[in-house]
């Protein structure tokens, strides 16, 4: 949500970004919020003058009738309440026009970074660089599912039984690789200074609206009937709104964090489930980082973050590349946004495994996150960025670090978390 200071001072610029975004449908709303916030502004200056008024009026009528001026008292009384009534019709009116104002604000999207690519959707995004040599053996890489099946690590079926299409079982080494690949994200970020955090994993809605836009909240939330609860689709969500309505420290910024939860998702859209395998599920696991800082350092971290999940990745022998996404490919909120793929022998392309991006001051301006300030309170910088989510990240490590033999060897940095164990092979 942009400050409504920019569309009082500069609707060109806001019309501008719409533009980029190709969103011309929203155009007629920076005009329509203008003349709302114009009139609110004169209702609350009219409202304010009135009260001040009718305090001055009210604080005569004792004075009056101590003097025996009953009629002129009576003049006044009756004056203080008809400005009363009109008070209190202003009140009304500020009201409405505060809500309905909000409601087209919270649908303006943000101003995106100058450095952002212009494109209309996710065709447009722009490679930016790739990190290590993205390999095709000469033997041929199964699917993935077949490969975890062959090894005993998975079992849909069943879970097509307990829950439905879009859950699974993993099992045996698989789980384990699954779980230390996790527990390796966790502990790198913890190297890196950030304060490792296991989050709620169910949110109030006021939070889901102070940190997504409603077509993502719409499509992403598995809803707790008969309760103001979602369940989460990152940690992201219940990391930032820890902070709502704080007021922090200039001294206790930045604030890094790195959280673990299971994420849950409808995968609403045209992407759909797939059947046997595990790239789109309802249901994964993650390893997180949030960042919020003073706004002038905000690019800083988020060159920062994406390049922690590269090394992640890297340290697992599996190539990656940036792709820088483009602006009609930015969700709302976001200021500047970056995916990393990792490389995929079978498919012999990449593929996403994890989003970097930077929301400028919008989710803080939603959720009421400020700074006390030397010279007055502000709203800071978020930042958030996937280290690292399973069954995505199973999926490319599997696939390039799988054997002719069909066994799967383990990276030397999750050795340690797998016992010791170098290879995972048939029985």
């Amino acid at each position: 949500m942009i400050d409504i200071k920019l569309i009082r001072e500069n609707r060109d610029i806001v019309k501008e970004n719409i533009k980029k975004k190709f969103q011309d449908e929203k155009l007629d709303l920076v005009d329509e919020v203008y003349e709302l916030d114009k009139e609110y502004r004169e209702c609350k200056s009219k409202g304010d003058s009135l009260r001040s008024e009718k305090n001055n009026l009210s604080s005569k009528i004792g004075e009056l009738m101590r003097n025996k001026e009953i009629e002129e008292a009576n003049k006044t009384k009756e004056k203080v309440s008809k400005m009363q009534d009109e008070i209190t019709s202003l009140e009304e009116r500020e009201e409405e026009l505060e809500v309905k104002i909000k409601e087209i604000m919270m649908v303006i999207p943000n101003i995106i970074d100058e450095s952002v690519p212009i494109g209309k959707d996710d065709s447009e995004n722009v490679e930016v660089e790739k990190f290590g040599e993205p390999i095709v053996p000469e033997y041929e890489i199964p699917y993935h599912a077949d490969i975890i099946e062959s090894l005993n690590g998975m079992d849909k079926d069943a879970a097509g039984r307990t829950s439905g299409q879009g859950f699974y079982y993993l099992l045996g080494d698989i789980a384990r690789l699954h779980e230390a690949m996790i527990a390796y994200a966790r502990d790198y970020m913890i190297s890196k200074g950030f304060t490792y955090a296991i989050p709620p994993f169910m949110i109030h809605s006021d939070v889901v609206t102070g940190v997504m836009s409603f077509p993502e909240m719409e499509a992403m939330m598995y809803k707790i009937e008969g309760e103001d609860l979602y369940l989460i689709g990152t940690s992201e969500h219940s990391m930032i709104g820890r902070f709502k309505d704080q007021m922090l420290k200039k001294d206790e910024l930045p604030i890094r964090m790195t959280s673990y939860s299971p994420c849950f998702r409808k995968e609403g859209g045209s992407h759909g489930l797939e059947e046997r395998g595990l790239y789109r599920v309802h249901q994964f696991e993650k390893q997180e980082m949030i960042v919020l800082c003073e706004p002038e350092d905000s690019m800083k971290y988020y060159n920062d973050m994406w390049k922690y999940t590269v090394e992640v990745f890297r340290n697992m022998d599996i190539p990656v590349r940036q792709l820088e996404c483009c602006s009609g490919d930015l969700a709302d909120l976001k200021v500047k946004s970056c995916d990393i793929e990792a490389w995929s022998p079978r498919q012999k392309k990449y593929f996403e495994v994890g989003s970097c991006s930077n929301l400028g001051d919008a989710q803080a301006r939603r959720l009421s996150i400020r700074v006390k300030g030397e010279n007055g309170n502000y709203y800071l910088h978020t930042l958030n960025n996937t280290v690292l989510a399973s069954p995505r990240g199973l999926i490319a490590l599997i696939e390039n670090n799988y054997q002719e033999d069909g066994s799967i060897k383990i990276p030397k940095v999750l050795q340690p978390y797998m016992g010791g164990k170098k290879k995972i092979e048939k029985k």
